[in-house]
């Protein structure tokens, strides 16, 4: 069996944008083994397995990426193979200059619409509904890379049902970092100018409408 590994190195708009979900999932259907993760830089991937399914891994790296992943610059390494026994979304690394590009917020895509206006969803009317193809990026990250460790919403544990999809890489929200419902995750609160609590989620949503009238 002809084993290859390569070390890839990608630049460009890959952080946010459900780029290592994609590539988990890409080397998992392949039977590849490796890993990815983010970086300061943009995105790492180590992968080995059979030479044809590597072209095959390359090829449709490109062809089939998310809608919102821009690739500015991919480099490639080829290495001796490893004996990797597995393909896994390891822990970002941390050091080096900062490159990666990181989106602006995304306007509700129409999955999640259809979760918002849909009353037996758990997340119906949650004003702060996402996945990994809409929602807050640029303003609530702390730095890079984008982990939700280094967001604003680091302060809000995932609730059991948030960490399944999370966690469950045929889900959407699979290391979507944002990811929250009305269980979890943060909540709209109206106070006065002078800093008085006036109301909280939807009575306050509907009391910032009449206000705005």
């Amino acid at each position: 069996m002809n084993e290859v590994r390569y070390l890839i190195q990608i630049t460009g708009t890959v952080q946010g944008v459900g780029f290592r979900p994609f590539v988990y999932r890409l080397a998992h259907t392949l039977g590849l083994k490796g890993w990815v993760l983010n970086s300061p830089q943009g995105a790492t991937i180590e992968i080995e397995g059979e030479k044809k399914k590597i072209e095959t891994f390359l090829k449709l790296l490109q062809e089939n990426k998310p809608p919102l992943v821009y690739y500015s610059e991919i480099k490639l390494e080829e290495l001796p193979p490893k004996g990797y026994s597995s393909f896994e979304i390891i822990k970002s690394k941390e050091e080096g200059e900062k490159k990666a590009f990181i989106l602006p917020d995304l306007s509700t895509c129409e999955e999640c619409l259809k979760e918002l206006f849909d009353p037996n969803n758990r997340r119906y009317l949650y004003p702060f509904i996402n996945c990994t193809n809409c929602g807050p990026r640029f303003s609530i990250i702390k730095k890079l890379p984008y982990d939700r460790k280094n967001t604003s919403m680091a302060k809000f544990p995932m609730c059991e049902e948030c960490e399944k999809e999370y966690h469950n890489p045929l889900d959407r929200r699979f290391h979507a970092q944002p990811n929250a419902c009305p269980k979890c995750g943060p909540h709209i609160s109206l106070y006065s100018s002078k800093g008085e609590f006036i109301a909280e989620k939807e009575k306050a949503l509907h009391l910032t409408v009449e206000l705005l009238k």
